[in-house]
């Protein structure tokens, strides 16, 4: 397994798209009001106070835009709209033993599949988000066990899972979502394990969307 740490340069970019979105949006509940001043990354102009995202597929970057820059660019080759289904994957099939072959050190983790047939995961830290490229033996066990995710959309969707709580949870999430997860994360992060704050951000996050859509 291959590990990126934040000082990276795909990292970098990653990192400061989550920060923005963490100030930007709730990670549960509706899009909060941009703080002021705050424009869109293509035009410049003003963002709404909702605001939709871009991918930028080169630096993996999330871009906040305006409503016309997301009318005209989002068919663009270098940009993709992130993802917008949301399924809480019930009786998701993830045994300690699939688990432990993924290699993730903690027990949250966000996966998607890349573009170029790999797949990555991040997963928070108290530096803020850490890559990790996936053994793709280990992933194909998981997809065996769990056909939902041979539909997951590279790049702008995302599997989120979460076994920190005591219920352990699952869910297809777009990709900006889990970015403002992490950011929120990093933000109420204490001590050496995140403290319980991390888990009462895992838990409101996974609760509300259970409030929008669920498949088994």
């Amino acid at each position: 397994m291959s590990t990126l740490r934040p000082g990276g340069a795909p990292n970098a970019a990653v990192v400061s798209g989550l920060r923005r979105l963490s100030r930007a949006r709730d990670p549960v509940a509706a899009p909060a009001p941009a703080p002021t001043g705050s424009r869109c990354d293509l035009c410049e102009t003003t963002i709404d106070e909702e605001h939709r995202h871009l991918l930028q597929m080169t630096e993996h970057r999330i871009l906040c835009v305006c409503e016309p820059c997301w009318a005209m660019r989002a068919g663009d080759p270098e940009l993709r709209p992130t993802g917008t289904r949301v399924a809480v994957l019930n009786g998701f099939d993830l045994s300690d033993e699939l688990w432990s072959g993924l290699q993730i050190p903690i027990g949250l983790a966000f996966f998607f599949r890349t573009a170029a047939g790999g797949v990555v995961a991040f997963y928070p830290s108290p530096a803020g988000a850490t890559e990790s490229e996936l053994d793709l033996d280990a992933w194909n066990d998981l997809v065996a066990a769990n056909a939902v995710l041979e539909g997951l959309e590279p790049e702008v969707e995302a599997l989120i899972v979460d076994r920190i709580s005591d219920e352990h949870a699952a869910a297809i999430v777009p990709i900006d979502r889990c970015y403002e997860l992490v950011g929120a994360i990093k933000a109420s992060w204490q001590g050496i394990s995140g403290g319980t704050a991390v888990e009462d951000a895992v838990g409101a996050f996974f609760a509300g969307l259970g409030a929008r859509r669920s498949v088994a």
